[in-house]
This record gives C-alpha cells, structure tokens and sequence, in this order.
C-alpha cells in the first residue's frame, strides 16, 4: 500500500472527526437516509452515465488506489534494458528469444517481439506510440468516472437537503417528525461534500499520477527498445536513457515551464 494514501485519511478524518467530537455532533450527522440518498444517487447516475466495461475497470482501479503494488521504477527498467542490450550485443537480437518469457512487463515484452519478428524501427514506435495513446485513453476514461462522482455527490447533497426542508415543511404541525426531516436536510451535504473530497477527488487525482508514470515509463522502454533494435553500443543507450528520465524529473519539478512530450518523443533537448 502507498503510506501516502492511509496517512491522508488518517489525517483528514482524524481532523473531521475531531471537529465532530468536540462540537458534540456525532450522533446527528450519522444519519442513514441521508447517506442512502446522497451515495445511492451518486452511483445510480454513475452507472446511467458509463457503460458497464467502464464502470468495471473503475472498480478495478479502487483496489489499485489502496493497494498499488510494486511499480517498476526508470532505474530498474534502465537496468533490465541494459541487461538485454549487452545480450543482443554479444550475440545478436535474436538471442533475446529465450528471455522474452522472464519478461514481466507486458509493453517491453511487446515491443521486443515486434523487433525480434523484424518490423522496422519506425514501425515499431508508431505502434508502440499508438499502444500508449490507447491505454492513456483508457486511463482518463476511469479517472473521469470518479471525476464525475465527485461532481454528482454535491448535487445530491443539496438534493437531500430540499428533500429534508420540503418535509419539515409539510410536518410543520407534527414537532415529533421535524427532527428526523432536519437531520436528513442538515446531513446531506455534509455527506456530498465529504465523499467528492475525500473519496472520489483523491482516486481520481492519484489514478491520474499512477497513468502519467506509466506513461513516463513507457516512453523510457520504446527508446530502450529501439536502442536494442539498432543494435547501439550498450554504454551510449544507457546515457541516453539516464537523459530522458533526468529531463522527466526536470518537467516534474517545473510543471509550469514544462511543455507536456507527446509519446515517443525525444526528451534529451530537455
């Protein structure tokens, strides 16, 4: 799990709750119709929103918020590139056959096996161009899903909330019913508001930086790929990996100079 994601929730609902606690307003914010109506109308127009393929990728993505996994970093795909291209080097590129299978990485394995059936170079990074322009699609397509929750959870907290005064409107001659009709009004938004911020929101934006660095990494493997396929001296095709990831850092830290490479372009004039 990324100890980013649990210290962000132990902070924030730490913080709501405290504030919860000391105005002593536990027990009137927990309130199930409310949740009912603002989380159920969220998902029901969810779903009316995106076909199911989408919203089953989505559901995929929660787990890969909260459990990430092992992502292989430039370091290590520099080092596993290295590896084949002293291999190829020594004994040519068909000899990278018998390592494709060790091959954990399913866009390095597809790429190496287009250069081994011998496309030529500029064949293989517009494919691999097109494969990163396809998952990075892909990729935007789930993150705006929870985009979108986050947007609808407001509306229907405010939704609960006209609800809730239409029904202390109607009970206004019954003092026991004008409770329950207030508590619905009063803690629908709260519920809005604090599932766009802090459960859609966040997915959204850490999905979004998890599709960048693949992309990233991506990138980094077409030119190790084609380092390989051009049969380059192992020593010269790691300095100019190490360049395009150190031009990666540098538009990282100056988001706002930075001018976003398209897929497969050469950062090295970075």
């Amino acid at each position: 799990m990324d100890w980013m994601t649990p210290l962000g929730y132990l902070i924030g609902l730490g913080t709501v709750g405290y504030v919860l606690v000391q105005g002593n307003s536990v027990g009137l914010i927990l309130n199930a119709h409310a949740i009912l109506l603002v989380y159920g109308g969220t998902l029901g127009a969810t779903l009316l929103s995106y076909p199911e393929s989408v919203i089953f990728q989505a559901l995929k993505a929660v787990r890969i918020f909260l459990f990430p996994g092992d992502r292989p970093g430039a370091n290590l795909v520099i080092r596993l590139i290295m590896r084949l291209a002293e291999k190829a080097r020594r004994q040519g590129i068909e000899s990278l056959e018998a390592d494709l299978p060790q091959v954990r990485i399913p866009f390095l394995a597809n790429g190496l096996r287009m250069a081994l059936d011998g496309l030529p170079v500029d064949l293989v990074r517009s494919n691999l161009i097109k494969e990163i322009r396809f998952s990075r699609d892909r990729h935007a397509q789930v993150a705006n899903v929870f985009r979108s929750m986050a947007s609808y959870a407001p509306i229907f907290g405010l939704l609960g909330t006209l609800v809730g005064v239409v029904q202390v409107l109607m009970t206004l001659t019954d003092p026991k019913t004008i409770g329950a009709s207030m508590a619905i009004a009063m803690t629908a938004t709260f519920y809005g508001i604090f599932g766009a911020n802090f459960l859609f929101l966040p997915i959204a934006g850490k999905l979004n930086v998890y599709a960048q660095e693949e992309v990233f990494l991506e990138e980094l493997m077409i030119e190790g790929i084609l380092c390989i396929q051009q049969n380059e001296v192992p020593a010269l095709a790691a300095r100019k990996l190490q360049a395009f990831a150190e031009a990666h850092k540098r538009d990282q830290l100056q988001p706002s100079a930075a001018t976003p490479a398209q897929p497969g372009t050469d950062r090295r004039a970075a």
